[in-house]
């Protein structure tokens, strides 16, 4: 057994008012076809009928334009809104960006100078303890050149 896809198209209540007003109209036209009236008076009945037709109908595409205009108008205006929220928040981004930038390289530059005096300072204070250490260095190897000259002298 297969099963067999039907499909059926939505009516939207637009297509379903067209329907009305045309089955209206039909309706209308039959009825006065056949309803027992002289020629001329039928035509001038069909010939009003026609004539309210043609006014609803007008009536109904004024609206409906006005309607689409309307719609037009605020598509436009929420999209002008949107356009002009997206720049102002790219703008402030890229300021926030920019201002960030400027801290970091502000932050970078202070902290190379702050390690330029901590490494000179560094390096001050290794050059007085090596030339101090060179000193006591050499006080001691004067001293003990001393004894040796002392003890050498006494042992001859």
């Amino acid at each position: 057994m297969s099963n067999v896809d039907v499909e059926h198209e939505v009516e939207t209540g637009s297509n379903f008012l067209k329907g009305i007003f045309i089955g209206g109209l039909l309706g209308a036209a039959a009825a006065l076809l056949f309803a027992p009236k002289p020629g001329n008076e039928m035509r001038s009945d069909l010939s009003d009928k026609l004539t309210l037709a043609t006014d609803k109908t007008k009536e109904v595409a004024g609206v409906v334009t006005d309607k689409t205009k309307a719609l037009a108008t605020t598509v436009t205006e929420k999209a002008t809104d949107l356009a002009s929220t997206v720049s102002t928040k790219a703008s402030d981004l890229y300021t926030t960006v920019t201002e960030s930038k400027q801290q970091i390289a502000a932050t970078l530059q202070e902290t190379g100078r702050k390690i330029g005096e901590t490494v000179s300072e560094a390096s001050s204070d290794v050059a007085s303890d090596v030339e101090d250490a060179s000193k006591k260095v050499a006080d001691e190897a004067k001293d003990a050149k001393e004894e040796v000259a002392s003890s050498y002298k006494s042992s001859y």
